[in-house]
C-alpha cells in the first residue's frame, strides 16, 4: 500500500476555498458577523475535507486495463483499448493519462471520463506509428475524484508494456485483393495464355496440324485410337527479389516515414500478392555491401520469415556500392529472375555512376528500378513566386523535376524498366507494374 501523500492530490478548488478562510477571518475583525461565519465555513471545509478523503480511501474500488495487440503496424493507426470499472455506489469523475511511448512524443495525452456507479466503461484512442521497432508503454494512471471534487486520489494500473512495431501488414491485407486473378481486368491488363514446353503440364489433346510430334502421349494414343499430344504451359512458379537500398539515398522522410520504410512496406505487400501468384520470392538488404539476404521460396511460413526480415532492418545510411551489389547477385542468384530495386536517386550524375553495374544486372535477370518522386519539390515547382529568392527556388525545383524525367529516359534507353513515383503511391506502382509483367508472361 502507497503512503497517502503518494496517493493523493489536492484540487484547484480546495486550494481556492482555503485561501477564502483567511480573507473571511480578517473581515471578521470588521464585521463581527463575519467573524462567526468564519468559523462555521472552517469547520465545514473540513468536514468535507475529510468526508472527501474517507471516501476516496475507503470505499472508492476503481480497475482499468489497458489491452494492446501484440504487433502494432508502421505508418497505421492501431487502436488500443482501455477499460475502466467503478465497481463503488458513487459517481466517479476520472482524469486519465496514459505513459505512451517516447516515440509517439506526446506529452500532453488526457482524458476526461465520468463514470457512474457500478458501471464500466471502454476507452479507445489511436496512434501511428513512424519507425520499425519496440515501443514501450508505461503505466496507466487514473485520477478518480467524487462529486464534492475537494481530492484526487491516484490509481495507477499495467507496468511497462512493449509493442514491437512490424512493417504495415495492415496495408498488406488492402493489397491482397490484387492476388486475385478476376481483378486484373480492373487495371487494363489482359490475360494471356502461352503454351510452351516447361516442365508444368496443362492437359492431354487431340493432335491437331502444326502441333510438335515430339510432345505425342502414345500411351493416351493407343487408348483412344487416335493421335494425342501432351499440352504445356509457362512455368507459374518464378522467383523474384525486393533489393532494398539502405544507404543515405533513402533517409528522406515523406510524412514523418522514411523512403526506406516507404519501400519496405511495398516489399511486404508485394510477397503477399506473388506468394499467391505461386511465385518464389526472396529479399536482399544493401547499402555499402549486403548485409541480408532471405532466398527465393514460395513455402507457408515464407512470408513470416520475410516480414521478419523486414521488421530486423537497420539502415546505416551508407554510401550505396552497386558494384558490390552486382557482384552478390552474380554468386548468390544463378537463376534468372524478377528483381525489384527499391533505391533513389536525385541528380542524373548519381545514376550515371551506377548505370554500369544496373546494366549489368539486367542482362542476367528482369530488372525493375524504382525510384521516388519528390513531392515536396513538386509542390514548389507549381508554386507562384512572389520575390527574388523564390522565382531562384521554383528555378531549382524546376530543375530536380526535369532531371528526374531525364533518369527514366536514359534507363528506357539503356532497357532497364523503371518506375519513378511518389512514396505514397508505391505500393500500387509497383504491384501493378508486377501484375503487368505476369500478364505479358
Amino acid at each position: 500500500m502507497k503512503k497517502l501523500y503518494q496517493q493523493i492530490y489536492f484540487s484547484p478548488l480546495l486550494f481556492y476555498l482555503v485561501f477564502t478562510v483567511p480573507v473571511l477571518f480578517l473581515l471578521g475583525f470588521f464585521i463581527p458577523f463575519l467573524y462567526l461565519i468564519s468559523w462555521y465555513y472552517l469547520i465545514g471545509l473540513t468536514v468535507a475535507f475529510l468526508l472527501d478523503l474517507i471516501t476516496l480511501f475507503a470505499k472508492v474500488k476503481l480497475t482499468a486495463s489497458r489491452n494492446l495487440a501484440a504487433k502494432f503496424s508502421n505508418s497505421d493507426a492501431n487502436t488500443i483499448h482501455i477499460q475502466l470499472m467503478n465497481e463503488c455506489d458513487y459517481h466517479l469523475k476520472i482524469k486519465l493519462i496514459d505513459e505512451v511511448p517516447i516515440q509517439f512524443q506526446k506529452r500532453d495525452f488526457e482524458k476526461h471520463i465520468f463514470l457512474d456507479a457500478n458501471s464500466q466503461q471502454e476507452i479507445n484512442y489511436e496512434l501511428i506509428p513512424k519507425k520499425r521497432g519496440v515501443y514501450i508503454f508505461g503505466k496507466l494512471h487514473c485520477f478518480a475524484s467524487t462529486k464534492l471534487g475537494l481530492l484526487q486520489r491516484r490509481f495507477s494500473f499495467d507496468g511497462e508494456k512493449e509493442v514491437l512495431v512490424y512493417p504495415s501488414f495492415v496495408q498488406m491485407k488492402e493489397m491482397d485483393f490484387y492476388a486475385s486473378h478476376h481483378m486484373k481486368s480492373l487495371f487494363g491488363f489482359k490475360k494471356v495464355r502461352r503454351i510452351g514446353h516447361t516442365l508444368e503440364f496443362e492437359q492431354i489433346k487431340d493432335y491437331v496440324v502444326g502441333d510438335d510430334m515430339r510432345t505425342i502421349n502414345w500411351k493416351a494414343t493407343a487408348k483412344q485410337r487416335r493421335l494425342m499430344v501432351n499440352q504445356f504451359q509457362d512455368e507459374k512458379s518464378q522467383d523474384m527479389y525486393c533489393l532494398l537500398d539502405a544507404g543515405k539515398n533513402m533517409k528522406m522522410p515523406f510524412d514523418g516515414l522514411s523512403l526506406l520504410d516507404y519501400s519496405i512496406n511495398s516489399c511486404l505487400a508485394l510477397t503477399n500478392v506473388a506468394l499467391k501468384r505461386k511465385d518464389k520470392v526472396g529479399m536482399l538488404q544493401f547499402s555499402s555491401q549486403v548485409s541480408r539476404m532471405q532466398k527465393a521460396n514460395n513455402q507457408k511460413l515464407q512470408l513470416r520469415k520475410i516480414m521478419e526480415s523486414l521488421y530486423q532492418i537497420t539502415p546505416d545510411y551508407a554510401m550505396t556500392d552497386f558494384a558490390q551489389l552486382y557482384a552478390y547477385i552474380s554468386r548468390k542468384i544463378t537463376k534468372r529472375s524478377l528483381l525489384i530495386l527499391y533505391t533513389n536517386f536525385e541528380h542524373k550524375v548519381s545514376l550515371e555512376r551506377q548505370l554500369l553495374y544496373l546494366k549489368a544486372i539486367d542482362q542476367k535477370h528482369e530488372l525493375i528500378l524504382v525510384f521516388f518522386k519528390n513531392t515536396e519539390v513538386e509542390k514548389l515547382r507549381h508554386s507562384i513566386p512572389q520575390n527574388t529568392n523564390e522565382i531562384y527556388d521554383v528555378s531549382i525545383a524546376e530543375d530536380l523535376m526535369l532531371q528526374k524525367q531525364e533518369m527514366i529516359y536514359l534507363l528506357k534507353k539503356n532497357g532497364i524498366q523503371a518506375i519513378l513515383t511518389a512514396p505514397e503511391e508505391l505500393q500500387i506502382n509497383v504491384i501493378n507494374k508486377y501484375l503487368e509483367i505476369k500478364a505479358r508472361g
